[in-house]
C-alpha cells in the first residue's frame, strides 16, 4: 500500500529473522501461538488512515447512540439473556476489508462489528516483536492514543480489573486450554495477575460465584468474559453449575449481551459510504436481482461459520428462520500486499476500549489478517506463507 516501504521490507526480509522473532515471541510467556503469525506487518498510508477513521466515527456514532441497546434487544436469542447488563460495551471491534473504489482509490469496507474483546494483549506483544526484529519506519504506529507499551498495558489493567483485587477477577472461557487464541489469555493473565478459568470450574452458591485459586476457595467479583454462547451450547460434554444466565453477584468486564447487541445484527442499521448495503433476510420483500453480488450470513455464528458466499434463491427460500440471517453486499478484498509469490488480501480490525470514566470509546490498537484465499481464515490459507495474523502500522 506504500510501495517504497513494502519494497524495502520485502527486500530486507529474512526467514532467519522471522524465525528468531517467533522464538522470542513464544518465549516471553512460554507459549507459542496456535495460529500462523504472518511474516509481515501491513503499512497503511495517511489517506487510508483518514478514511478508516471516518468509517469508525460513522459506525461508533450509531452503535453508541442513546436507545440503540433497546432497539437491538431482539438480537439476544431466547434463553441467552444475561442479567445485570452494563449501560454500554466495554469492548468494540470494527472489521474492515481493504477494497478498491470505482475511482481506483483504496478504501475500507465494513465486514462486521463486535461488542466482544479481541486479542488486545497479544497484539501488544506482536507489536514489540516486529519492532525488535524488523525495521518499522519512524513515526508509524500500531496504536492510536499515543500510549507507550507500559501505558497501554496499564489502560487494559484498569479497564478489565475495574478496581478489584486480581484474585477476585477471572478470565472465563470454555475449555480455555484448547482455544486457538489461548496465547492472548496467557499474556492477559500474566499481566493482570488473574486466573484463566474454564466455566466448568465455577461454582454458583447462593447467588455468588467461586473458583479455586491456589487451593483456596475464592469468590469471583468480576469476570473478563471470553465465552461465546454458540460454543458453550455445543459443548454438551461439559458439566457446569453456571451458564452465564443465572442471577449472580458479579461484575462483567465485557458483558455477554453485547456480543449480540453489537454484531452482524447491527449492520442493517448503519449508514456510511464505508458500510456495504445490508438487509435482514426476513425484511426483504424481494431478493436482489444479482444475488452473486451478495453474501448470506447467519446472525448467531462466530469465526465465519455458516457463511454462504454464493447464495441462490433456493438457498434463501429454504431457510426456516430468515430473521436469523442477513444478506450483505459482498466486500471485495483487493490483493494489495505484495509477497514473494502472490499478493495478499487484507482485513483490518480497529480495536476500542470504553472505560467507564470516558465519554467516548478509545481507539487503542489494531489487528490485521492476511489471506490469499476466498475468505479470511485458516482453512482458506492452508500451506500458504505471508498470511495469517499480524499488525498494521499507520503513517503519521
Amino acid at each position: 500500500m506504500i510501495p517504497a516501504i513494502r519494497r524495502r521490507y520485502n527486500d530486507t526480509f529474512s526467514n532467519e529473522a522471522y524465525q528468531a522473532m517467533l522464538a522470542w515471541l513464544g518465549g516471553q510467556y512460554n507459549h507459542d501461538p496456535k495460529f500462523h503469525v504472518a511474516e509481515t506487518p501491513v503499512f497503511f498510508p495517511a489517506d487510508f488512515r483518514e478514511k478508516v477513521f471516518q468509517a469508525c466515527t460513522d459506525i461508533i456514532g450509531t452503535v453508541t447512540a442513546p436507545g440503540y441497546a433497546e432497539q437491538a434487544a431482539r438480537a439476544i436469542p431466547p434463553g441467552e439473556n444475561v442479567p445485570n447488563q452494563d449501560e454500554r460495551p466495554l469492548f468494540l471491534q470494527l472489521d474492515f476489508g481493504v477494497c478498491r473504489a470505482e475511482d481506483g482509490t483504496v478504501v475500507p469496507q465494513l465486514v462486521e462489528v463486535q461488542g466482544f474483546p479481541s486479542l488486545y494483549f497479544f497484539q501488544g506483544l506482536l507489536d514489540r516483536s516486529f519492532r525488535r526484529f524488523f525495521t518499522i519506519p519512524d513515526g508509524f504506529s500500531a496504536r492510536f492514543d499515543g500510549s507507550s507499551d507500559a501505558e497501554y498495558l496499564e489502560l487494559l489493567r484498569e479497564t478489565i480489573l475495574g478496581g478489584h483485587d486480581p484474585r477476585h477477577v477471572i478470565l472465563l472461557e470454555v475449555d480455555p486450554k484448547s482455544q486457538t487464541t489461548r496465547i492472548d489469555f496467557i499474556v492477559a493473565c500474566a499481566e493482570l495477575g488473574i486466573s484463566e478459568v474454564c466455566i466448568t470450574e465455577v461454582d454458583l452458591v447462593d447467588g455468588k460465584l467461586y473458583y479455586d485459586r491456589d487451593g483456596e476457595r475464592t469468590q469471583v467479583h468480576r469476570i473478563f468474559n471470553r465465552v461465546i454462547f454458540d460454543e458453550l451450547k455445543a459443548r454438551t460434554d461439559l458439566e457446569r453449575k453456571f451458564n452465564l444466565i443465572e442471577e449472580a453477584e458479579v461484575e462483567w468486564a465485557g458483558h455477554p449481551n453485547w456480543f449480540f447487541l453489537i454484531s452482524k445484527f447491527s449492520l442493517p442499521f448503519l449508514d456510511s459510504p464505508y458500510v456495504p448495503e445490508t438487509h435482514f433476510l426476513s425484511e426483504l420483500d424481494q431478493y436482489p436481482a444479482d444475488l452473486s453480488a451478495y453474501v448470506l450470513k447467519p446472525l448467531y455464528s462466530f469465526a465465519g461459520m455458516g457463511v454462504n458466499l454464493h447464495p441462490t434463491i433456493e438457498d434463501l427460500q429454504a431457510i426456516d428462520e430468515p430473521e436469523h440471517y442477513i444478506l450483505q453486499k459482498k466486500v471485495n478484498y483487493v490483493p494489495i500486499v505484495e509477497t514473494p509469490d502472490e499478493p495478499a488480501r487484507v482485513e483490518l480490525r480497529m480495536m476500542y476500549l470504553w472505560p467507564p470514566d470516558e465519554e467516548r470509546p478509545i481507539l487503542v490498537n489494531n489487528l490485521v489478517r492476511l489471506s490469499k484465499g476466498e475468505m479470511i481464515g485458516v482453512r482458506y490459507n492452508k500451506g500458504k506463507t505471508w498470511v495469517g495474523g499480524t499488525v498494521g502500522y499507520f503513517a503519521p
